[in-house]
């Protein structure tokens, strides 16, 4: 369901309102998409916070071995 939902927001605010002249503009326009959606789009499921936000916190702290 979650990439339904990915899916529908790629679609609506990257795919539907850019056209593309290759497969690869595209691609590469919808990776800076799906940076943005990652890196600096709150959601509104994440209590405002981005995703890298939200999961980050889910990250183990612990010393690394050297």
């Amino acid at each position: 369901m979650f990439v339904e939902r990915l899916w529908k927001s790629v679609k609506y605010e990257r795919v539907y309102l850019h056209a593309y002249d290759s497969v690869s503009e595209a691609r590469q326009s919808i990776m800076q998409y799906l940076e943005w959606y990652n890196q600096a789009r709150p959601h509104s499921s994440l209590d405002k916070h981005t995703p890298d936000e939200a999961y980050a916190v889910m990250l183990p702290t612990g010393k690394l071995a050297a």
